[in-house]
């Protein structure tokens, strides 16, 4: 049976909604817990964000994927948009997202979805907040989205977002190194790509990996007068902590990878990371802030 309180925690809503799958179809218990656990990464990295939000501040995700952190929120008292157009590389979604929809709808936590690409993204002045979690790596046109977000943000709003940092030589949903380019690393790695068997959709998920950077990203915002953008170096530490802390999270890391880091998070040399310059870390924690000054035109 379901428990009749309702924490607002995120790890309450996680638990009911593993208990739904459990009893609607347990065969997708394994692809809940992965993003079970992506939703618990998703609102610890939030977490400092919101608290200088006030109530009922509207958010937008954008690629909510499972959905199950867009509910959360709404859970907390946030007005939410969900953004998921359920594009190339994700369609495995869809299955267990009905099913959380359905669970969110009885507990009264549904947010707005918006089953658009973010590059068609209308809504102007609207949001208190925006962010995504490793989204920004598989949109078709980062310059695109990055305006169409900023025209969505009410002036002096946030969005954040994290994804990989591929000036990085290591393509993380993949494991495997980056040798050049793109086209030059699926050459040498097709078998460990296309025959991948921890990722849901191995071929879509590859095509959909558009390379971003940090210096594509500076250059970019470059051409936005109206936007500030920050690079949070802390994230590179947070991130192989979780090594230690989150077992479905190691488990997508090679071994000898997760041997060294924990060794690093063992001695509290993983905290020495915070000093890397943001071009070379691996990971993009990435703020663009839409500033009173200058509108994004």
């Amino acid at each position: 049976m379901y428990a009749k309180e309702q924490p607002f925690t995120i790890d309450y809503l996680l638990a009911d909604m593993r208990k739904y799958f459990e009893d609607k179809n347990p065969s997708l218990l394994d692809l809940y817990d992965i993003y079970a656990a992506e939703a618990t990464f998703g609102r610890r990295y939030i977490a400092s964000d919101l608290e200088s939000l006030a109530p009922y501040a509207n958010i937008l995700e954008v690629g909510s994927g499972s959905m199950l952190l867009s509910c959360q929120l709404v859970r907390e008292g946030f007005q939410v948009t969900a953004l998921e157009p359920l594009g190339t590389g994700f369609s495995h979604f869809e299955q267990m997202r009905k099913i959380v929809l359905a669970r969110a709808a009885i507990l009264r936590c549904l947010p707005r979805s918006l089953h658009v690409a973010a590059e068609v993204l209308t809504e102007r002045d609207t949001f208190d907040y925006a962010f995504s979690i490793n989204v920004m790596e598989h949109v078709d046109s980062i310059p695109i989205v990055i305006e169409k977000i900023a025209e969505s943000l009410k002036t002096g709003a946030s969005y954040r977002f994290t994804a990989p940092n591929y000036l990085f030589p290591y393509e993380p949903h993949f494991n495997i190194p980056i040798l050049f380019s793109k086209r030059i690393t699926e050459q040498i790695f097709e078998k460990r790509i296309y025959e991948n068997k921890r990722v849901p959709d191995p071929s879509g998920t590859w095509k959909s990996l558009n390379w971003i950077n940090v210096m594509q990203l500076r250059k970019i915002t470059n051409q936005f007068p109206g936007l500030k953008v920050t690079f949070n170096r802390w994230l590179l530490v947070a991130t192989i902590a979780r090594i230690a802390s989150d077992p479905i999270f190691a488990s997508r890391r090679s071994s000898i990878v997760r041997i060294i880091l924990l060794m690093l998070v063992k001695t509290q040399l993983h905290r020495l990371f915070r000093f890397i310059p943001a071009e070379l870390q691996p990971i993009i924690d990435c703020t663009l802030q839409k500033t009173a000054i200058a509108e994004v035109s």
